[in-house]
């Protein structure tokens, strides 16, 4: 069984929905579907590779400091895909 990503929530109210994902080389967070608008920042550099529900996959690297928004719909598993802990922060907007 492959070893699933730490994910702590951080703040849940009316707004906004913050959890952070620690991920040990090579953890997962398991398939998902976002049902909100989401921003993910980096707090580490984060090697991902993200499974896809067509089969494939890509893989990305989110240098620590940065963020990006994704809409609602996205359907995923996001792997840490390098060789260090990596560590980022998900606020969803509810």
């Amino acid at each position: 069984m492959t070893e699933q990503a730490n994910a702590t929530l951080m703040i849940d109210d009316g707004r906004v929905r913050v959890t952070r994902f620690d991920f040990a080389p090579g953890a997962e967070t398991g398939w998902h579907r976002h049902a909100m608008d989401y921003v993910i920042t980096a707090i580490t550099d984060c090697h991902m590779r993200l499974d896809l529900p067509d089969g494939s996959s890509t893989e990305v690297t989110v240098p620590a400091g940065t963020a990006y928004r994704r809409d609602a719909g996205v359907e995923h598993n996001v792997i840490n895909a390098g060789d260090t802990p990596m560590l980022f922060v998900e606020v969803e907007l509810k």
